[in-house]
């Protein structure tokens, strides 16, 4: 029987983490995150990561490895955990994998496809042609050869808007089908995924403007202020390129007034839940739950108890 591992994914808000934490105290589990910014040294508050006291109680792998001024790829992440994913097993423990980062999940389950390497010439063409044009119409121009990657890739983001671009200029096929041919990952353990989806998009909506406003009180801007004066950090590294974080660094910039900076800040975190929750939707397998029903964490761990544990016994 092989053995298993568990993933607990949902758009941002929708109380994965709050879950996480109820199911490691009825299973044997041990938590990996799946989050493309918790990675990070230093960026706490705008990322939601559990504090001291709760990493004590249930420790995280896979946070505080890099700092922000390092970059960290999604074929790191499916490497790094691998490796965790066997030492958890091998204490004869069960890895929950916790998050929101698609990407990661994806190339975890899925594999990584193999692109064709960069044209130095090309990048530096499109970017010249995005600073010219603006990414919102590099954006659109995507949309045109790849309308499913360009659903997933908001239209700021110019670093993969550019690549994107790039692989179709150069191969005349687009990433979505590259991603459809990539090389299959042959899972030694048996994948368990948990799908939060909210019922009602407005409440979530709502929960996105509390929380964005919540991190603000907690001290978000100095965090970012210390965080531009440690790692001498802008806006196009990867790491400011996470919800939030982006908006006060430009507003630290002068660029945004603190209305602005609230405003997009809270747009940019719906953006990414709805992003996510296209991913989800498309999900090939799992169980899927309300997340604001108030039976969630009950519901949940039935179903662990009748249709997860016996197979991974």
């Amino acid at each position: 029987m092989a053995p298993c591992i568990v993933c607990l994914m949902g758009p941002t808000a929708s109380g994965k983490t709050d879950l996480a934490l109820e199911l490691i105290k009825h299973f044997p589990f041990e938590i990996i995150s799946v989050d493309s910014a918790m990675i990070y040294r230093g960026m706490n508050i705008g990322t939601a990561k559990p504090d001291a006291s709760t990493l004590c109680i249930a420790p995280h792998h896979l946070i505080d490895i890099c700092d922000p001024n390092e970059s960290y790829s999604a074929a790191k992440f499916k490497m790094d955990a691998e490796n965790i994913i066997k030492e958890i097993l091998a204490k004869g423990k069960i890895p929950l994998l916790v998050g929101g980062t698609m990407l990661y999940f994806r190339t975890l389950q899925q594999g990584i496809a193999v692109l064709p390497e960069g044209n130095a010439i090309l990048r530096k063409e499109l970017f010249s042609q995005g600073k010219t044009l603006g990414w919102e119409t590099m954006h659109a121009r995507l949309s045109e050869v790849d309308p499913d990657a360009a659903s997933r890739i908001h239209p700021h983001d110019r670093q993969r808007i550019q690549r994107a671009l790039e692989v179709f200029l150069l191969t005349g096929k687009n990433l979505t089908a590259f991603l459809k041919e990539q090389n299959q990952t042959i899972l030694d353990y048996k994948v368990y995924n948990i799908i939060l989806e909210p019922l009602d998009r407005a409440l979530l909506h709502e929960r996105i403007a509390i929380r964005f406003k919540t991190m603000l009180e907690k001290g978000l801007v100095d965090e970012v202020r210390d965080l531009k004066t440690h790692f001498d950090l802008n806006s196009d590294m990867p790491a400011m390129r996470s919800v939030g974080y982006r908006q006060v660094l430009i507003y630290l910039e002068g660029k945004y007034t603190w209305d602005e900076m609230c405003e997009r800040g809270i747009i940019a975190t719906r953006q990414l839940a709805k992003r996510q929750l296209t991913w989800l939707r498309s999900w090939p397998q799992g169980e899927r739950f309300v997340s604001e029903d108030i039976n969630l964490t009950r519901e949940v761990i039935h179903f662990l108890k009748n249709s997860v544990m016996p197979a991974c016994s």
